[in-house]
């Protein structure tokens, strides 16, 4: 590994990092969200200074960092139009990548006990930001976006897999594919909707339940906390002698301990299963689409598989962005992934028209 390039590498990402985030700290009128990110920004620039020292130190020259303004302007007409957040994390799916990096250089380059001490902080720094940044995106909503999306994938990648394999049984009668394609798209839609609400349902009642026990429990006998507690931290292998310590200090200040272990309950089920089903059948759309419009199944299906095919590269980029992973990757396996079903589907129809000589 060349050390002093890869260092190179890591000194330009700050900086661009520094400059961007004190960017949208300028021109976001959130203060809470506004001083955060001027933290960050903040933090960003120590890390440059970091990197910059690393290299300088060695005898190098810290690289000049490129003006390029067609990308600049770019994202900085992005930050205008987008919700900051929902812009950050885009830009966050390369931090998640940047600590593992980090950590990899911690483990394998020849460091400084001085310099080992300040990579694991910029990794904690690291880590940090990308949790700020979750937090606030769960404020903004979007892990309802990340469900939506979710959910449409899964409409997506069924009913293409269907209209393939009817396009193989029906191929001169496209309108009764795409037809019976939205038929079990309801049904598919109507069954996880339904799955969703008894599931969010039944997860609410086991909880309250449980919620009710403990509070009982907690209001008849408040000592019953401290050894629900100590139990708690001996699964969590914690030794006997810590485990004392601080529970002998939590009865001394007579902390109630009760919040520890009442569950949340957030969730709506019936919000829960009407998104859910929802998503899914606004996914059986794109598949169903080409078939009400070609007079064969054979001319409609290409058109049906790249119409999904786009949309589950839309689908695979937002996943990517939401999960921090590389987004190549992810439209890569959720192409192959469609591209199997429909395939399979396909196969297997065109054996059912042999066996059965079904063709409307």
């Amino acid at each position: 590994m060349d050390i002093i390039q890869k260092a190179r590498e890591f000194y330009l990402s700050e900086i661009s990092d520094y400059n961007f985030y004190s960017y949208l700290a300028n021109i976001t009128k959130d203060k809470n969200l506004k001083e955060n990110l001027t933290k960050i920004a903040k933090a960003e620039e120590k890390h440059s200074n970091f990197w910059k020292h690393f290299i300088t130190s060695r005898g190098y020259q810290v690289p000049e960092v490129p003006e390029d303004y067609s990308e600049k302007r770019f994202w900085q007409f992005l930050a205008k139009v987008i919700n900051p957040i929902m812009l950050i994390s885009i830009l966050e799916q390369g931090e998640s990548k940047a600590f593992k990096d980090y950590y990899t250089f911690l483990k394998e380059a020849d460091l400084t006990e001085y310099e080992k001490t300040s990579l694991k902080y910029i990794i904690v720094d690291e880590m940090e930001h990308e949790v700020f940044f979750a937090k606030e995106a769960e404020k903004f909503g979007l892990s309802n976006v990340r469900d939506l999306i979710l959910g449409m994938n899964d409409g997506l990648v069924e009913i293409l897999g269907t209209v393939a394999g009817l396009s193989a049984v029906y191929p001169n009668n496209p309108f009764l594919v795409g037809l019976s394609g939205c038929v079990v798209g309801v049904a598919g839609a109507l069954s996880m909707g339904v799955g969703a609400y008894i599931s969010v349902r039944s997860q609410r009642q086991i909880n309250e339940a449980f919620n009710e026990k403990t509070q009982i429990i907690m209001d008849v006998f408040p000592e019953k906390s401290y050894d629900l507690f100590k139990e708690k931290l001996k699964e969590n292998q914690i030794p006997d002698k810590v485990i004392d310590e601080i529970t002998e200090k939590l009865k001394k200040e007579k902390v109630n301990l009760s919040n520890i272990f009442i569950k949340e309950i957030d969730e709506d089920e019936l919000k829960s299963g009407v998104f859910t089903g929802f998503s899914y059948l606004l996914g059986v759309l794109f598949p169903v689409l080409p078939f009400f419009f070609a007079n064969s199944s054979y001319v409609a299906l290409p058109f049906s598989v790249l119409l999904a095919f786009s949309v589950l590269s839309l689908v695979a980029s937002s996943v990517a962005i939401f999960s921090g992973i590389s987004i190549k990757k992810k439209v890569l396996e959720m192409v192959v992934a469609a591209s199997f079903a429909a395939t399979v589907s396909f196969t297997f129809g065109k054996i059912v028209q042999y066996f059965f000589g079904v063709e409307v």
